[in-house]
């Protein structure tokens, strides 16, 4: 019972993070997993199945707050869908443990840009969304589908930090439009692992505690990002893109553990400071707009 009670909160907080900046459940349950000795085949088959649920609930979620561009849904869940079942069908022959690092250099040097664009420059609350065209969306969603079931997590950590720099799309709506469109993900990755694995070492009782606690979560995940300003949640997002990926490509440099750890506070220890900066701005801003309102001479 504890057990299961321990899968569910994992469940619920990496949920609340997924929900609220388009990335991190299925690498969180996943590491968990891997950590007991489950795998990998195995535990991203569980995960996937639990997302059907918490993808469902989350998109619903997204959508009612206005999260969603159903357009780009369109073009990037399908392709996904295909991408999510071979990589699924894939990782139940083999391993392909060289991936992580070489898309967590791609994906750091995004986490790059959205710090430098949302952090250092200024994110007005409305900016022109450029429409991507079906030629990139398609490859984008097959290949963020594929690497999503051969690692276990992937597709909100590739397609939210690519909608929001190629796309130029507001934090929450890319973030809404990833959630919303990895349900189909989700269910194609199930069916390849369970047409590959059968239901063999899939725990249903941990796959249920997983999806109450993401089901749990993802409503009030999906209001705190549509209240959260473009500003925090995007710098929020370029850091924990960093963190993460940088955490992947020290483990697969094989350092040492207070190695990895040394290098992870010094990332941390500047993304820190930008948080804090853009809060800062927030705040004084809104104080600003609140002076102007009420007649106050609007001094900085």
């Amino acid at each position: 019972m504890r057990k299961l009670l321990l899968y569910g909160l994992v469940g619920l907080f990496a949920q609340l993070i997924d929900g609220a900046l388009g990335m991190a459940y299925g690498v969180t349950a996943t590491s968990l997993m891997l950590s007991g000795g489950t795998a990998p085949a195995v535990a991203s088959a569980s995960v996937h199945l639990a997302e059907v649920g918490t993808t469902f609930v989350s998109g619903v979620s997204h959508w009612r707050f206005g999260n969603v561009s159903w357009r780009t849904v369109r073009w990037i869940a399908i392709p996904g869908a295909l991408g999510a079942f071979l990589g699924a069908t894939l990782l139940s022959n083999l391993t392909a443990d060289w991936v992580k690092p070489t898309i967590a250099l791609v994906l750091l040097g995004l986490g790059v840009y959205i710090l430098a664009r949302f952090a250092l420059g200024f994110v007005p609350d409305h900016v022109a969304e450029h429409h991507m065209k079906r030629r990139f969306l398609i490859p984008l969603g097959l290949g963020g589908g594929f690497l999503d079931a051969i690692g276990g997590g992937g597709w909100g950590p590739i397609t939210t930090p690519t909608l929001m720099t190629a796309g130029k799309m507001q934090p929450r709506t890319a973030v809404g439009t990833a959630s919303a469109s990895e349900f189909l993900v989700s269910i194609f990755a199930s069916i390849g692992f369970l047409a590959a694995l059968g239901s063999q070492g899939v725990d249903f009782t941990i796959v249920a505690a997983l999806l109450v606690g993401g089901a749990i979560a993802a409503p009030v995940a999906a209001w705190a990002v549509r209240r959260l300003p473009a500003r925090i949640t995007g710098t929020i997002v370029g850091s924990l893109i960093l963190v993460t990926n940088a955490r992947t490509i020290l483990i697969a440099m094989d350092l040492a553990g207070s190695t990895r750890l040394v290098v992870l506070i010094a990332v941390g220890a500047i993304c820190l400071p930008l948080l804090v900066r853009v809060v800062r701005i927030e705040v004084r801003e809104r104080r600003l707009a609140r002076a102007v309102a009420a007649g106050a001479p609007a001094t900085g």
